[in-house]
């Protein structure tokens, strides 16, 4: 995968999420469901403010698509962090966990700080 693949789908995630109002850091999960397809995460502002994020598929199809030639096998989820203001972005798949990042009511508190981008 190209490099520039993933500052792609970084892009496309970022413009497809809405305004980039204050938030520093952002962590998206992309679900490849049987027969769906969805994206949301979380956006991490200063002072601990933390807002759920999601996009529509459509605005970033191409992009997920640019990782994956036709024909290969796709992974369950794709996490997607990326740091702002430190540049920098790191992309995990997960090829077999379905409930590897599932964020539900009694685990969204944890699960958004173990979304939460971190790069030492």
């Amino acid at each position: 995968m190209p490099n520039d693949a993933t500052a792609d789908l970084v892009r496309s995630l970022v413009d497809a999420t809405g305004p980039a109002d204050g938030w520093e850091s952002l962590a998206m999960i992309l679900e490849f469901g049987e027969g769906f397809r969805s994206a949301y995460g979380y956006a991490y502002s200063p002072g601990d403010v933390i807002a759920p994020v999601a996009c529509k598929w459509s605005s970033i199809e191409a992009a997920v698509d640019a990782y994956y030639r036709p024909g290969d096998k796709l992974p369950v989820k794709i996490l997607v962090q990326f740091d702002r203001t430190a540049g920098k972005y790191e992309v995990t798949f997960e090829d077999t966990d379905e409930d590897r990042w599932a964020v539900k009511p009694k685990n969204f508190r944890t699960m958004r700080e173990q979304l939460r981008p971190k790069f030492g």
